[in-house]
């Protein structure tokens, strides 16, 4: 469902700091460890998660068990910080629950496990077990091979880092209280299935500042060079023209697939936003906008963007190909509480 930078990477990334649904997150992470196990039984991750010590089938909200106190060692981070994590995380799910089952000391000074039970409210799934490692700066987790952002605010940087520098094309508000960021590359199929969404997103948040980012990958050998086409539309057409020129592409996608085809598609598509295709032609063969390109391309690797299409909403990534409309509206929605944005 998701075209990828570094094959898997990203991945486990995203299921475990949001998972939409439950079998996201399980399929990504070691489990936790049974209650009552010690500290040192619990340092090996496992490949696969487990169910939580087995319990009689619930027939409403699942009871937790009494965390153990042998289960947290560490002093950092605090039952506090990790519950203010999850919140950010987990709270647009209002069906959600989790407990803090363990912060354990590890072998590696300052280096925290922190252990997870979560189930649903109605109690008809099982209650599972994940788990990941606090960095000793305490501003970082690691999950499977991703090093992710921690804390009581965790999007805040990547808000502030894409507030100073995402700087393509918009839709929407100039104002960048609710910016939505999308990474995409033109050549990527699911990027293509994605634009409904965010139509539907421009729809459905008029006042947002919605932000299309060129993150063409290496294994799409005409998305740089339409990457390059759409940086010469939006410098000589703007915004307006840049969406057009994108909306063609997208819809002409198969044609990329020989350097020929992509020559006509790239062509049809800037004649389509009102453009001079030779124009257009020659700005994009030029060594500036190649770099620019490229910026583009450092952008997303500094904000640990792996796999496209990803929103960034208010500096909280998500796949948006992968994610339901009505959730992603969800997720939106409760970025805008949790930052104080005016209801749109």
């Amino acid at each position: 469902m998701i075209c990828h930078f570094r094959l898997l990477a990203g991945v486990a990334s995203l299921a475990v700091v949001f998972p939409l649904v439950q079998t996201s997150a399980q399929q990504q992470v070691p489990p936790a460890p049974a209650h009552g196990q010690s500290p040192a039984q619990s340092q090996a991750p496992q490949a696969q998660p487990e169910p939580a010590p087995s319990a009689p089938t619930p027939s409403g909200p699942p009871s937790f068990p009494k965390p153990d106190p042998a289960n947290f060692t560490a002093t950092s981070p605090t039952r506090e910080a990790v519950d203010s994590f999850l919140r950010e995380s987990w709270g647009y799910d209002d069906t959600r629950l989790w407990q803090v089952e363990g912060i354990l000391k590890t072998p590696v000074d300052g280096l925290s496990k922190v252990i997870v039970y979560m189930a649903d409210k109605s109690g008809q799934q099982k209650m599972q077990g994940l788990s990941f490692f606090v960095a000793p700066d305490g501003k970082h987790l690691i999950a499977g091979d991703e090093v992710l952002a921690f804390g009581a605010h965790p999007f805040a940087e990547l808000r502030g880092q894409l507030q100073q520098r995402a700087d393509g094309p918009y839709k929407g508000s100039a104002s960048k209280d609710l910016e939505i960021v999308e990474f995409a590359d033109f050549q990527c199929p699911h990027c293509k299935e994605a634009q409904a969404n965010m139509e539907k997103l421009a729809t459905d948040f008029p006042k947002a500042r919605i932000v299309f980012q060129n993150f063409p990958l290496t294994i799409h050998p005409e998305a740089k060079r339409a990457a390059s086409y759409g940086v010469c539309v939006a410098k000589l057409g703007g915004s307006n023209a840049f969406f057009q020129y994108a909306s063609a592409v997208f819809d002409g996608q198969d044609g990329l697939n020989s350097p020929d085809g992509a020559t006509l598609t790239l062509n049809s598509a800037v004649m389509k936003a009102g453009l001079d295709k030779d124009k257009i032609s020659a700005c994009a063969s030029s060594p500036e906008t190649g770099k620019e390109v490229e910026s583009q391309v450092k952008l997303a690797e500094d904000a640990n963007i792996n796999q496209t299409p990803t929103l960034v909403v208010n500096g909280r990534p998500l796949p948006v190909s992968t994610v339901p409309y009505d959730k992603l509206k969800q997720i939106v929605e409760y970025q805008e509480k949790l930052d104080g944005v005016t209801a749109q």
